[in-house]
Protein backbone atom coordinates (compact mmCIF):
# COMPACT_ATOMS: atom_id res chain seq x y z
CA UNK A 1 0.00 0.00 0.00
CA UNK A 2 1.58 3.38 -1.24
CA UNK A 3 1.69 5.44 2.04
CA UNK A 4 0.66 9.32 0.57
CA UNK A 5 2.75 12.05 1.10
CA UNK A 6 1.50 15.72 2.77
CA UNK A 7 1.48 17.08 -0.91
CA UNK A 8 -0.64 14.36 -2.19
CA UNK A 9 -3.18 14.76 1.13
CA UNK A 10 -3.08 18.67 0.74
CA UNK A 11 -3.91 18.11 -3.35
CA UNK A 12 -6.87 15.35 -2.54
CA UNK A 13 -8.30 17.73 0.11
CA UNK A 14 -8.27 20.69 -2.16
CA UNK A 15 -10.29 18.20 -4.99
CA UNK A 16 -12.94 17.73 -2.64
CA UNK A 17 -14.58 15.12 -0.12
CA UNK A 18 -14.57 12.52 -2.00
CA UNK A 19 -11.47 12.46 -3.12
CA UNK A 20 -10.06 12.24 -0.14
CA UNK A 21 -12.06 9.98 1.44
CA UNK A 22 -11.27 7.81 -1.25
CA UNK A 23 -7.76 7.77 -0.49
CA UNK A 24 -8.38 7.63 3.68
CA UNK A 25 -10.07 4.31 2.69
CA UNK A 26 -6.60 2.60 2.21
CA UNK A 27 -4.95 4.45 5.14
CA UNK A 28 -5.20 4.51 8.94
CA UNK A 29 -5.23 8.12 10.12
CA UNK A 30 -2.70 9.48 11.59
CA UNK A 31 -0.86 8.38 8.39
CA UNK A 32 3.03 6.89 9.08
CA UNK A 33 5.72 7.12 6.90
CA UNK A 34 8.95 5.76 8.31
CA UNK A 35 9.24 9.20 11.49
CA UNK A 36 6.99 11.25 10.18
CA UNK A 37 3.19 11.22 10.95
CA UNK A 38 0.53 13.33 9.53
CA UNK A 39 -2.61 13.83 11.68
CA UNK A 40 -5.79 15.15 10.05
CA UNK A 41 -9.50 16.51 11.50
CA UNK A 42 -12.40 17.17 9.80
CA UNK A 43 -15.02 19.26 10.96
CA UNK A 44 -15.84 23.10 11.27
CA UNK A 45 -13.45 24.96 13.82
CA UNK A 46 -11.98 28.17 14.68
CA UNK A 47 -8.75 26.02 15.84
CA UNK A 48 -7.32 22.54 16.33
CA UNK A 49 -4.43 21.70 18.47
CA UNK A 50 -2.49 18.43 19.01
CA UNK A 51 -2.63 17.73 22.39
CA UNK A 52 0.49 15.29 23.70
CA UNK A 53 2.35 14.13 26.18
CA UNK A 54 6.06 13.99 25.01
CA UNK A 55 8.10 15.69 27.58
CA UNK A 56 10.57 18.25 25.59
CA UNK A 57 8.20 19.21 22.74
CA UNK A 58 5.38 22.12 23.15
CA UNK A 59 2.53 20.00 24.72
CA UNK A 60 -0.04 21.62 21.96
CA UNK A 61 1.03 21.73 18.29
CA UNK A 62 -1.49 23.31 15.71
CA UNK A 63 -3.10 21.91 13.10
CA UNK A 64 -3.55 24.05 9.94
CA UNK A 65 -6.29 24.86 7.80
CA UNK A 66 -5.84 23.15 4.32
CA UNK A 67 -7.04 26.02 1.96
CA UNK A 68 -10.63 27.22 2.68
CA UNK A 69 -11.62 23.35 3.66
CA UNK A 70 -13.11 21.64 6.85
CA UNK A 71 -9.88 19.91 6.60
CA UNK A 72 -6.97 20.46 8.95
CA UNK A 73 -3.66 19.07 8.75
CA UNK A 74 -0.46 18.84 11.02
CA UNK A 75 2.60 17.02 9.89
CA UNK A 76 5.02 15.95 12.72
CA UNK A 77 8.56 14.26 13.35
CA UNK A 78 8.79 11.43 15.81
CA UNK A 79 11.35 8.73 15.77
CA UNK A 80 10.79 5.06 14.62
CA UNK A 81 9.49 2.90 17.25
CA UNK A 82 7.83 5.69 19.26
CA UNK A 83 4.45 4.93 20.64
CA UNK A 84 2.50 8.56 21.27
CA UNK A 85 -1.01 9.10 23.08
CA UNK A 86 -2.50 12.35 22.56
CA UNK A 87 -6.10 13.93 22.39
CA UNK A 88 -7.22 16.78 19.58
CA UNK A 89 -8.21 20.31 21.00
CA UNK A 90 -11.24 21.69 19.13
CA UNK A 91 -12.13 25.74 19.65
CA UNK A 92 -15.10 26.53 18.61
CA UNK A 93 -16.68 30.23 18.95
CA UNK A 94 -14.95 30.56 22.47
CA UNK A 95 -15.31 27.47 23.70
CA UNK A 96 -12.65 24.27 23.78
CA UNK A 97 -13.18 20.17 23.68
CA UNK A 98 -10.92 17.34 24.23
CA UNK A 99 -11.73 15.17 21.66
CA UNK A 100 -10.06 11.25 20.70
CA UNK A 101 -8.97 11.42 17.14
CA UNK A 102 -12.42 10.83 15.39
CA UNK A 103 -10.64 9.06 11.89
CA UNK A 104 -8.06 6.93 14.79
CA UNK A 105 -9.78 3.83 16.36
CA UNK A 106 -6.80 2.98 18.39
CA UNK A 107 -7.42 3.79 21.73
CA UNK A 108 -5.65 3.19 25.35
CA UNK A 109 -7.51 3.62 28.34
CA UNK A 110 -6.65 4.67 31.90
CA UNK A 111 -7.93 5.89 34.88
CA UNK A 112 -8.92 9.40 33.31
CA UNK A 113 -10.70 7.59 30.05
CA UNK A 114 -8.72 7.55 27.30
CA UNK A 115 -6.22 8.61 24.94
CA UNK A 116 -6.13 8.13 21.30
CA UNK A 117 -2.86 6.23 20.03
CA UNK A 118 -0.22 6.52 17.09
CA UNK A 119 2.54 3.96 16.43
CA UNK A 120 5.52 4.69 14.59
CA UNK A 121 7.11 3.06 12.08
CA UNK A 122 9.09 -0.23 13.77
CA UNK A 123 6.44 -0.27 17.08
CA UNK A 124 4.41 -3.61 17.10
CA UNK A 125 1.62 -4.32 19.88
CA UNK A 126 3.17 -7.24 22.00
CA UNK A 127 1.71 -9.90 21.27
CA UNK A 128 2.26 -11.45 24.70
CA UNK A 129 -0.33 -9.56 25.86
CA UNK A 130 -2.95 -10.44 24.08
CA UNK A 131 -5.18 -13.23 25.40
CA UNK A 132 -5.09 -16.09 23.80
CA UNK A 133 -7.94 -17.77 22.70
CA UNK A 134 -8.13 -21.99 24.03
CA UNK A 135 -5.08 -21.28 26.36
CA UNK A 136 -4.57 -21.69 30.30
CA UNK A 137 -5.86 -18.99 32.22
CA UNK A 138 -4.86 -17.97 35.78
CA UNK A 139 -7.84 -17.52 38.50
CA UNK A 140 -8.75 -14.72 40.84
CA UNK A 141 -9.79 -14.92 44.24
CA UNK A 142 -10.76 -11.45 46.54
CA UNK A 143 -11.28 -11.21 50.23
CA UNK A 144 -10.68 -8.55 52.90
CA UNK A 145 -8.33 -7.91 55.50
CA UNK A 146 -8.13 -5.40 58.13
CA UNK A 147 -5.44 -3.48 58.88
CA UNK A 148 -4.33 -1.68 61.78
CA UNK A 149 -1.50 0.67 60.18
CA UNK A 150 -4.19 2.39 57.66
CA UNK A 151 -6.87 1.89 60.38
CA UNK A 152 -9.50 0.70 57.72
CA UNK A 153 -10.28 -2.41 55.58
CA UNK A 154 -8.31 -3.60 52.61
CA UNK A 155 -9.97 -5.35 49.84
CA UNK A 156 -6.82 -7.34 48.56
CA UNK A 157 -7.01 -9.40 45.29
CA UNK A 158 -4.60 -12.66 44.07
CA UNK A 159 -3.93 -14.04 41.22
CA UNK A 160 -3.69 -18.37 41.22
CA UNK A 161 -1.55 -18.86 37.59
CA UNK A 162 -2.02 -21.59 35.25
CA UNK A 163 -0.43 -24.99 37.11
CA UNK A 164 -1.10 -23.66 40.10
CA UNK A 165 -0.30 -26.68 43.00
CA UNK A 166 -1.53 -25.92 46.65
CA UNK A 167 1.29 -28.46 47.25
CA UNK A 168 4.19 -26.43 46.18
CA UNK A 169 5.66 -22.90 47.32
CA UNK A 170 5.31 -20.48 44.44
CA UNK A 171 7.30 -17.10 43.98
CA UNK A 172 5.01 -14.29 44.82
CA UNK A 173 5.14 -10.81 43.48
CA UNK A 174 2.99 -7.80 44.89
CA UNK A 175 1.62 -4.79 42.56
CA UNK A 176 0.72 -1.78 44.15
CA UNK A 177 -1.82 -0.61 41.52
CA UNK A 178 -2.93 -3.86 40.74
CA UNK A 179 -6.73 -3.76 39.49
CA UNK A 180 -4.57 -0.89 37.46
CA UNK A 181 -2.38 -3.47 35.68
CA UNK A 182 -5.30 -5.83 34.90
CA UNK A 183 -7.58 -3.36 33.65
CA UNK A 184 -5.16 -0.95 31.57
CA UNK A 185 -1.82 -3.33 31.15
CA UNK A 186 -3.53 -7.03 30.46
CA UNK A 187 -1.88 -7.78 33.17
CA UNK A 188 -3.71 -11.42 33.36
CA UNK A 189 -3.28 -12.28 30.22
CA UNK A 190 0.46 -11.20 30.18
CA UNK A 191 0.69 -13.43 33.24
CA UNK A 192 -1.08 -16.46 31.44
CA UNK A 193 1.16 -15.97 28.70
CA UNK A 194 4.40 -16.18 29.95
CA UNK A 195 3.22 -18.63 32.85
CA UNK A 196 1.51 -21.24 30.33
CA UNK A 197 5.16 -20.53 27.84
CA UNK A 198 7.45 -21.58 31.13
CA UNK A 199 8.73 -17.64 30.30
CA UNK A 200 8.27 -17.11 34.18
CA UNK A 201 7.48 -19.35 36.74
CA UNK A 202 3.80 -19.86 37.88
CA UNK A 203 3.76 -16.87 40.07
CA UNK A 204 1.04 -15.90 42.67
CA UNK A 205 0.45 -11.68 42.29
CA UNK A 206 -1.06 -10.00 45.28
CA UNK A 207 -3.05 -6.86 43.77
CA UNK A 208 -2.83 -3.84 45.96
CA UNK A 209 -4.99 -1.24 45.67
CA UNK A 210 -4.86 2.28 47.61
CA UNK A 211 -7.65 4.28 49.18
CA UNK A 212 -5.77 7.34 48.76
CA UNK A 213 -2.81 6.94 46.43
CA UNK A 214 -0.88 10.14 46.64
CA UNK A 215 -0.35 9.85 50.53
CA UNK A 216 -0.14 6.07 50.69
CA UNK A 217 2.15 5.33 48.16
CA UNK A 218 4.16 8.61 48.70
CA UNK A 219 6.79 6.62 50.84
CA UNK A 220 3.97 6.45 53.77
CA UNK A 221 5.63 4.33 56.51
CA UNK A 222 1.90 2.96 57.27
CA UNK A 223 1.69 1.57 54.27
CA UNK A 224 5.08 0.17 54.37
CA UNK A 225 4.43 -1.66 57.76
CA UNK A 226 0.71 -2.86 56.21
CA UNK A 227 2.77 -4.28 53.64
CA UNK A 228 5.65 -5.93 55.48
CA UNK A 229 3.71 -6.21 59.20
CA UNK A 230 0.29 -7.45 57.88
CA UNK A 231 -0.25 -8.34 54.51
CA UNK A 232 3.08 -10.73 53.82
CA UNK A 233 1.67 -12.94 57.52
CA UNK A 234 -1.78 -13.14 55.64
CA UNK A 235 -0.52 -14.29 52.60
CA UNK A 236 1.84 -17.08 53.86
CA UNK A 237 -1.29 -18.04 55.58
CA UNK A 238 -3.73 -18.67 53.07
CA UNK A 239 -1.35 -20.11 49.87
CA UNK A 240 1.88 -21.75 49.35
CA UNK A 241 4.19 -19.26 48.74
CA UNK A 242 7.94 -18.99 49.48
CA UNK A 243 8.80 -17.70 52.61
CA UNK A 244 12.16 -16.08 51.88
CA UNK A 245 13.31 -12.99 50.49
CA UNK A 246 14.70 -14.71 47.63
CA UNK A 247 11.16 -15.68 46.48
CA UNK A 248 9.31 -12.07 47.16
CA UNK A 249 9.22 -9.15 44.54
CA UNK A 250 7.45 -5.77 44.99
CA UNK A 251 6.57 -3.36 42.16
CA UNK A 252 4.63 -0.51 40.93
CA UNK A 253 4.86 2.35 38.52
CA UNK A 254 4.63 5.46 39.05
CA UNK A 255 4.03 6.78 42.60
CA UNK A 256 3.57 2.83 42.88
CA UNK A 257 7.39 2.64 42.05
CA UNK A 258 7.92 5.19 44.89
CA UNK A 259 5.54 2.46 47.63
CA UNK A 260 7.72 -0.05 46.22
CA UNK A 261 11.02 1.43 46.72
CA UNK A 262 10.19 2.68 50.18
CA UNK A 263 8.35 -0.05 51.51
CA UNK A 264 11.59 -2.52 50.82
CA UNK A 265 14.15 0.75 52.27
CA UNK A 266 11.89 0.65 55.65
CA UNK A 267 12.06 -3.35 55.64
CA UNK A 268 15.37 -4.27 54.42
CA UNK A 269 16.02 -7.76 53.84
CA UNK A 270 12.31 -8.68 53.16
CA UNK A 271 12.10 -8.50 48.81
CA UNK A 272 14.98 -9.51 46.97
CA UNK A 273 13.30 -8.00 43.97
CA UNK A 274 11.82 -4.91 42.99
CA UNK A 275 10.13 -3.56 39.22
CA UNK A 276 10.29 -0.38 39.55
CA UNK A 277 8.17 1.27 35.97
CA UNK A 278 8.35 5.34 35.61
CA UNK A 279 8.92 5.50 39.76
CA UNK A 280 8.27 9.08 40.43
CA UNK A 281 11.42 9.28 41.89
CA UNK A 282 11.98 12.74 42.70
CA UNK A 283 14.72 14.32 44.38
CA UNK A 284 16.92 17.75 44.88
CA UNK A 285 20.63 18.34 44.82
CA UNK A 286 19.61 21.70 46.05
CA UNK A 287 16.88 24.17 46.87
CA UNK A 288 13.31 23.51 46.64
CA UNK A 289 11.67 21.40 43.83
CA UNK A 290 9.13 22.20 41.33
CA UNK A 291 6.69 19.28 41.11
CA UNK A 292 4.07 20.78 43.52
CA UNK A 293 3.50 20.05 47.42
CA UNK A 294 1.60 16.10 46.93
CA UNK A 295 5.44 15.26 46.30
CA UNK A 296 6.90 16.93 49.13
CA UNK A 297 7.17 13.51 51.01
CA UNK A 298 8.26 12.23 48.01
CA UNK A 299 11.45 14.31 48.17
CA UNK A 300 11.81 13.44 51.47
CA UNK A 301 12.53 10.02 51.06
CA UNK A 302 14.32 10.01 48.02
CA UNK A 303 17.23 12.51 49.51
CA UNK A 304 17.57 10.63 52.31
CA UNK A 305 17.87 7.39 50.46
CA UNK A 306 20.19 8.63 48.39
CA UNK A 307 22.55 9.71 51.43
CA UNK A 308 22.01 6.37 52.56
CA UNK A 309 20.94 3.41 50.09
CA UNK A 310 20.51 0.54 52.97
CA UNK A 311 19.97 -2.78 51.50
CA UNK A 312 15.76 -2.64 49.87
CA UNK A 313 16.80 -5.51 47.56
CA UNK A 314 18.96 -7.03 44.78
CA UNK A 315 17.73 -6.79 42.09
CA UNK A 316 16.29 -3.91 40.51
CA UNK A 317 14.40 -3.68 37.62
CA UNK A 318 13.72 -0.65 36.41
CA UNK A 319 11.73 0.78 33.10
CA UNK A 320 10.80 4.32 32.24
CA UNK A 321 9.71 6.20 28.78
CA UNK A 322 12.19 8.70 26.75
CA UNK A 323 8.95 11.26 26.25
CA UNK A 324 8.68 11.43 30.42
CA UNK A 325 9.59 14.29 32.80
CA UNK A 326 10.75 11.50 34.97
CA UNK A 327 13.67 10.09 33.14
CA UNK A 328 16.33 12.17 34.40
CA UNK A 329 15.47 11.11 37.66
CA UNK A 330 15.43 7.44 36.64
CA UNK A 331 18.26 7.10 34.33
CA UNK A 332 20.37 9.17 37.95
CA UNK A 333 19.45 5.68 39.73
CA UNK A 334 20.55 3.02 37.60
CA UNK A 335 24.38 4.17 38.46
CA UNK A 336 23.68 4.90 41.98
CA UNK A 337 22.30 1.11 42.55
CA UNK A 338 25.18 -0.26 40.43
CA UNK A 339 27.86 1.51 42.62
CA UNK A 340 26.22 -0.18 45.50
CA UNK A 341 26.73 -3.55 44.23
CA UNK A 342 22.92 -4.31 43.24
CA UNK A 343 21.95 -6.48 40.10
CA UNK A 344 20.14 -3.24 38.14
CA UNK A 345 18.47 -3.80 34.40
CA UNK A 346 17.04 -0.90 33.17
CA UNK A 347 15.07 -0.28 29.74
CA UNK A 348 14.14 2.83 28.28
CA UNK A 349 11.27 3.06 25.52
CA UNK A 350 10.12 5.64 22.99
CA UNK A 351 6.76 6.01 25.17
CA UNK A 352 5.45 8.56 28.08
CA UNK A 353 4.20 7.79 31.21
CA UNK A 354 1.50 5.48 30.60
CA UNK A 355 -0.46 1.97 30.88
CA UNK A 356 1.07 0.80 27.75
CA UNK A 357 4.72 1.83 27.94
CA UNK A 358 4.51 -0.36 31.85
CA UNK A 359 2.52 -3.42 29.75
CA UNK A 360 5.21 -3.31 27.19
CA UNK A 361 7.71 -3.81 29.54
CA UNK A 362 6.62 -6.61 31.47
CA UNK A 363 7.94 -9.32 29.94
CA UNK A 364 11.15 -8.49 29.85
CA UNK A 365 10.99 -6.93 33.67
CA UNK A 366 9.41 -10.32 34.70
CA UNK A 367 11.50 -12.60 33.27
CA UNK A 368 14.66 -11.21 34.49
CA UNK A 369 13.41 -11.47 37.94
CA UNK A 370 12.44 -14.42 38.17
CA UNK A 371 14.15 -16.65 35.54
CA UNK A 372 12.82 -20.24 35.08
CA UNK A 373 14.52 -23.06 36.65
CA UNK A 374 15.50 -25.87 34.09
CA UNK A 375 14.16 -28.38 35.91
CA UNK A 376 10.46 -27.01 35.32
CA UNK A 377 10.62 -28.08 32.18
CA UNK A 378 10.52 -31.78 32.77
CA UNK A 379 8.11 -31.81 35.21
Amino acid sequence: MTIPTPEELQRAIENGDAAIAGLLQQQRVPIVSDSRATFLYHGQADSVALQHWVYGLPSRLELQRVGKSRWWMLNMDLPRRSRIEYKLVVRRNGHEEWLLDPLNDRIAHDPFGGNSVVHMTGYDEPEWSLPQTGGHRGTFETWTMPSRSLQSDREIRVYLPPRYRPNRRHRLLLLHDGDDYVRYSRLAAVLDNLITRWEVPPLVVGLLNPHDRLIEYGADRRHAAFIVEELLPELEQRYPIIREPSGRCLGGASFGGVASLATAWYYPNTFDMLLLQSGSFAFTDIGRHTRGPVFDPVVKFMNRFRDSIGKPAKQFYLSCGVYESLIYENRSLVPLLQSAGFQVKFEEARDGHNWENWRDRLRNGLMWLFPVPAWFYYE
